[in-house]
């Protein structure tokens, strides 16, 4: 995200994921000018509507069938309930995300999808957004401290709205896992060994993508959380920390190891590629989010995946888990339309949150007392380990400087997917200078 920094996926994922394909030309402070007619706003935006209201303008980057279908459902009940039309301008996620800096200066939609944390607070800090502290003073009873936490700018004020999160993870079919005599993995070395029995049995033992740039990052979150603790993840993700250190040096080192056991054609494949190959039983397991799950549109197959949190190997054992958050934000714009807030706190609600995971199952409801007796054995295995987290990261790429994530971060770790070679200096002097100029 998905999703507004993920593009959703396809016939069963959420833009999501492939939201978090930083726009290569954004920079820090640059504004990409390519595309600025599929980031348009819908028509008008002040139109009237059943009631008399204001209508909404919905800017969506989950572009994916199901995320999109979600939306769709989540519109069309607040329409029947508020009164209020709302017209949804839906963009692929990679074209969301990557241009949406031009987006928020020129002409955007009301709310439009994207995510919590510092991708949040960047626009807001740009005076990009608007605040929506009215919203919260109505909803905010139905979030947790954390999620009030990852909704606030830097200046105090709120401005995100959470409507769901997924933990990453490893999944896999069970199925294949049975019939292999596979056992799930607690340690980084039983994970090695396994993917060398794997590896024996012919399989691609670790499923990897990487062509669109973002999915590199959870692998390289959870080593170095695992290795270093959450705190260090996010000291270096806001460059707190050098990433010319012994530190930094040693994720590349350890993740070295997994290098043989991953798909060797990563960097030519999708992550809609790779969940085919683990669908078809020709790979062992996938780290990823769970919008993984909306690709499988056989429910045979659905209901075989299973998956188990990144194995422990120095620090915090399973504790840090990365499990990002998507939601709503306002524009400035936007902040003059008093449905468009209303909008948002409907989404704000169980009533909201159960209409849009009745449509897209693979996430995890954001609010209290959103109804789960319909999630699946799985949502709730991945609900728990979520409650259960003692930390919770948002992904590289929402805790980081933008042009750090998209500009310096996407092609290092294409090069070491590569070629298995890093130049840590070189990422501290780009990291130094990224940061300084904010």
């Amino acid at each position: 995200m998905t999703v507004p920094e993920d593009a959703l996926r396809t016939a069963s994922t959420r833009s999501g994921l492939n939201r978090r394909t930083l726009l290569k030309t954004i920079g820090v402070g640059a504004v990409a000018m390519a595309g600025i007619p599929a980031l348009a706003a819908c028509t008008g935006g002040g139109g009237g509507a059943a009631g008399g209201s204001q209508a909404v303008t919905f800017g969506s980057g989950s572009s994916d069938a199901v995320p999109q279908a979600a939306y769709k459902a989540v519109t069309d009940a607040f329409t029947k309930k508020a009164g209020v039309e709302v017209r949804t301008n839906v963009v692929p996620h990679n074209d969301f995300q990557n241009k949406i800096n031009t987006y928020l200066q020129g002409s955007p939609d009301d709310t439009f999808t994207w995510f919590s944390g510092y991708r949040m607070q960047y626009y807001a800090d740009k005076g990009l957004l608007a605040p929506i502290d009215d919203v919260w003073e109505k909803v905010g009873g139905n979030y947790s401290e954390a999620m009030k936490k990852a909704s606030t700018g830097l200046d105090g004020k709120m401005y995100f709205i959470p409507n769901y999160n997924y933990p990453w993870g490893f999944f896999y079919r069970k199925s294949l896992w049975a019939e292999k005599g596979y056992e799930v993995p607690t340690t980084f070395d039983e994970l090695l060994t396994l993917s060398k029995k794997m590896q024996g049995d012919g399989l691609i033992p670790i499923e990897f993508a990487d062509k669109d740039g973002w999915p590199a990052m959870g692998t390289f979150d959870y080593i170095n959380m695992r290795l270093n603790g959450y705190q260090f993840h996010m000291d270096l993700t806001a460059h707190k920390e050098s990433w010319d250190q012994k530190k930094v040096s040693d994720v590349f080192d350890t993740w070295k190891a997994m290098l043989p056991y991953q798909n060797p054609n990563a960097l030519g494949m999708t992550w809609q590629d790779s969940a085919k190959n683990i669908g078809d039983k020709k790979s062992g397991m996938y780290l990823l989010g769970s919008f993984l799950t909306q690709q499988y549109t056989d429910q045979a197959i659905a209901d075989d995946i299973d998956f188990f949190p990144f194995p422990e190997i120095a620090m915090e054992g399973r504790d840090a888990v990365e499990a990002p958050i998507d939601g709503l934000l306002l524009t400035k714009k936007g902040g003059e339309n008093q449905s468009a807030r209303d909008f948002m706190a409907y989404v704000g609600t169980p009533e909201g949150q159960d209409v849009y995971q009745s449509v897209d199952t693979a996430n995890i409801a954001a609010a209290k007392g959103a109804d789960t007796s319909s999630y699946s054995p799985l949502t709730k295995k991945m609900a728990d380990v979520i409650a259960n987290a003692k930390s919770i990261s948002q992904f590289f790429d929402r805790d980081a400087l933008p042009a750090m994530a998209n500009n310096v971060m996407i092609p290092a770790l294409q090069t070491f997917i590569k070629d298995g070679t890093v130049d840590v200096k070189n990422l501290e002097a780009q990291a130094a200078s990224l940061y300084a100029a904010q």
